[in-house]
């Protein structure tokens, strides 16, 4: 049983899976309890997000530093980037990154949630506060669609 944990921990630590995924394997597929489910679910998804912000500016600096052309090339695709989006994070400010990483849908979640905070230069302890607090939102939301107590309909 607590193997069966570990892999709830484990998938909700992958970057397409995150606790999107990891809830429902454990709760209907391990019939865990859900509570517990979702205390590793939301661990397991924030233990990548203490690295994530790191990591992306050392590959940005080493590509920028490196290779000069994909460094503008880089460098052009995230200003481009920044001012497109960034009237959005201007007007709603710290929930837009909330609402972005709580919104359980593809290619949102706290993976992603650092990119978007890396991109807009947000600093790394609010970065991890902001992510926080959507990944308990989302886990709520993906515990109680998997429950049935939330029904979605397409």
């Amino acid at each position: 049983m607590i193997t069966n944990y570990l892999i709830v921990l484990g998938t909700s630590m992958l970057p397409l899976a995150e606790l999107r995924g990891a809830i429902p394997i454990g709760i209907i597929g391990f019939d865990l309890n859900w509570l517990w489910v979702y205390v590793m679910a939301v661990v397991g998804n924030m233990l990548p997000v203490f690295v994530l912000p790191v990591l992306w500016r050392k590959i940005e600096n080493k590509f920028v530093n490196r290779f000069a052309l994909i460094g503008k090339i880089i460098h052009w695709l995230f200003e481009r980037t920044r001012n497109r989006f960034y009237s959005k994070y201007r007007r709603f400010g710290n929930i837009a990154l909330v609402l972005f990483v709580a919104v359980p849908l593809p290619v949102t979640g706290a993976w992603s949630g650092t990119i978007a905070a890396w991109l807009f230069g947000i600093p790394y302890k609010k970065t991890i506060g902001l992510i926080f607090v959507g990944v308990l939102i989302s886990g709520i939301i993906v515990t109680a669609i998997t429950k049935g107590i939330v029904r979605f309909a397409l």
